[in-house]
């Protein structure tokens, strides 16, 4: 299971943070709990990482013991329904390779949700979502490692309390996510062994719902098409954005959004101008774009350029490395915008990405 030691700069998406104190890579599921249960036992910080795609990790590293979970595991067992297909996948296996997996094999639900960068185990911890999709739609049951009961535990749909990009596993994160040393540190106390995906047999998508996609399908909002051009298209507009990651590209060297979608109540929604965007998110609250807020706060895309660290040249939610950035460039970046955000309409907005060892 041991492995040599490298710098997180080296295995996360943002190119930043330095070394553990330990490092382990797990082929099984039984060696990733098995590591999981002697870092508790011993007392060791932990960060379980799987595509390293959504964390900023300090310059200084992490002063504990970095597991990473390198199986790639896809099954379609026996049991699947005439309604559906069950696709049971190991949280280390590459979350575009269960997209490209469904859409291959007419299996409908996540098609949208193409290109994201990251592993399965990360899904229904954030309820990853993209272009009207989230996982929470197709999540049977998540199987997990409870540190805190000490066994292997499997969740229902109806346990996991999904919400915008949340749910019960990462609620039990500590209170404090800059604190290396606090129960449970960055890795929540519930560690993803696998994730089981009810999807259905069908060529066409599930009903467009978010226009942006609809419009590069030439289809109305609500209406279906075939998951192959869905598939193609969301690719398309990721790689506009500089959300599909490429070596050669800085502007994908990133953690994505940087900030999630604000959430207000209906009192702070009225505040915003009247041609911000708003959608319903349940009762009383209304959901805005993040985005928007930073491009009519006054940021454009590539505001900090040259840097070494600055906004997309392609999408403002997004904060880059340009090359030579350290985690606290990104931060500085990340501050300004925050803070211009806060002072030009009253929304603070909150970071996404899962923070080790700083503070935004």
């Amino acid at each position: 299971m041991s492995a040599p030691t490298p710098a997180l700069a080296e295995l996360t998406t943002l190119r930043v943070g330095g070394a553990p104190a330990r490092y382990v890579e797990t082929r099984t599921e039984a060696e990733l709990i098995a590591a999981v249960v002697a870092a508790d036992e011993a007392g060791e910080p932990l960060l379980v990482l799987g595509g390293g795609s959504n964390v900023l990790v300090a310059d200084a590293g992490f002063d504990g013991v970095v597991v990473r979970d390198v199986r790639s595991d896809l099954e379609v067992p026996d049991h699947s329904a005439c309604a559906g297909i069950t696709l049971v996948a190991a949280a280390g296996t590459a979350w575009d390779d269960v997209v490209r997996y469904a859409v291959a094999g007419d299996l409908t639900g996540v098609e949208a949700l193409s290109g994201i960068p990251g592993s399965v185990g990360a899904t229904p911890v954030q309820n990853v979502g993209a272009y009207g999709q989230e996982v929470a739609q197709t999540i049977a049951v998540v199987r997990v490692w409870d540190r805190g009961r000490g066994r292997v535990r499997t969740l229902p749909l109806s346990d996991l309390r999904f919400g915008y990009r949340t749910s019960v596993l990462k609620a039990s994160m500590r209170p404090d996510p800059d604190d290396p040393r606090a129960p449970w540190g960055p890795t929540p106390r519930y560690v993803v062994l696998d994730v089981t995906f009810q999807l259905r047999k069908a060529s066409l998508s599930r009903p467009i719902a978010y226009p942006e996609l609809a419009a590069a399908l030439g289809v109305a909002v609500g209406e279906r098409a075939p998951l192959a051009q869905v598939r193609d298209a969301v690719l398309a507009l990721r790689a506009r954005k500089g959300m599909l990651l490429d070596p050669d590209d800085v502007d994908t060297w990133s953690a994505g959004s940087f900030f999630t979608n604000p959430v207000l109540d209906d009192d702070a929604a009225a505040t915003l101008p009247a041609q911000a965007p708003r959608y319903a998110a349940g009762e009383g609250r209304v959901k805005t774009s993040a985005a928007w807020l930073i491009d009519h706060a006054g940021f454009a895309k590539g505001f900090g350029l040259p840097g070494p660290a600055a906004l997309s040249t392609k999408h403002v939610l997004a904060v880059t490395n340009r090359g030579a950035a350290k985690a606290e460039d990104l931060l500085a970046v990340a501050r300004i915008v925050r803070d211009g955000v806060q002072t030009a309409f009253g929304v603070r907005l909150d970071a996404e990405p899962v923070l080790v060892g700083v503070r935004l």
